[in-house]
């Protein structure tokens, strides 16, 4: 399993089925991040990034009613919000704004199809990266961040704890009033919270492929 959080809901699905619950193992996947060197701003404003696939569980619509909360306050100095990732099922909501939201226009850029380069650079100079999802197995755009020292709001989840401990700033995925005050302070250029999590992420210690596969193998020789 990915994370001890999906292995729990893995169990407790077998539990309710009455069905046994077959060998298993816990082993965190690495992030991939390749150290870079720091590529050059991608916008002058202050801006946020959103990294995943467009789809109901990944909450861009309620992001993106915050950001049309965060234009009618601060007007042209409202921070830009980037959304990264491929327009998946059953988002046609998220899509009518993206399109057709008049607000967002000019605040809100979307990458469809971004390199890896494009994507470290984005990362790297981002006030912080949104996780707002209501549920996840792993969640690793939180780790890629985290690896690239990049401070992250994300949903009180059981599996990003799992992997993040206390390190960023957890929301509950609904608190409208709670993601618009920390995207407002995160905005500031001497933002405290952002410095005193970028403090914390110094604590961050990514998962390794290694140790996966050591894991990994340690299991599967239980198994002969």
């Amino acid at each position: 399993m990915n994370s001890q959080a999906t292995l729990d809901s893995l169990a407790a699905e077998a539990k309710r089925a009455n069905l046994p619950l077959p060998p298993t193992v816990v082993a965190h996947l690495a992030s991939g991040v390749i150290p870079r060197p720091l590529a050059p701003r991608p916008l002058p404003e202050p801006y946020f990034v959103m990294l995943g696939t467009i789809e109901p569980r990944k909450n861009h619509w309620f992001i993106l009613h915050v950001w049309r909360r965060l234009v009618e306050q601060l007007g042209a100095s409202a921070p830009k919000l980037v959304v990264i990732g491929r327009r998946g099922w059953e988002c046609e909501n998220v899509v009518d704004m993206l399109e057709r939201c008049r607000p967002l226009k000019g605040v809100v850029m979307e990458e469809a199809h971004c390199s890896d380069g494009q994507l470290h650079a984005y990362l790297q100079h981002a006030q912080a990266l949104l996780f707002p999802s209501f549920v996840e197995g792993y969640g690793m755009p939180l780790a890629e961040a985290l690896a690239l020292k990049v401070p992250v709001l994300a949903s009180d989840l059981d599996v990003f704890h799992e992997i993040a401990d206390e390190i960023p700033d957890y929301l509950d995925p609904l608190d409208g009033p709670g993601w618009l005050a920390s995207i407002r302070a995160y905005a500031r250029p001497d933002s405290p919270e952002r410095a005193e999590q970028l403090i914390r992420i110094e604590r961050f210690r990514e998962p390794t492929w290694a140790d996966h596969f050591e894991r990994v193998d340690r299991f599967l020789e239980t198994l002969r």
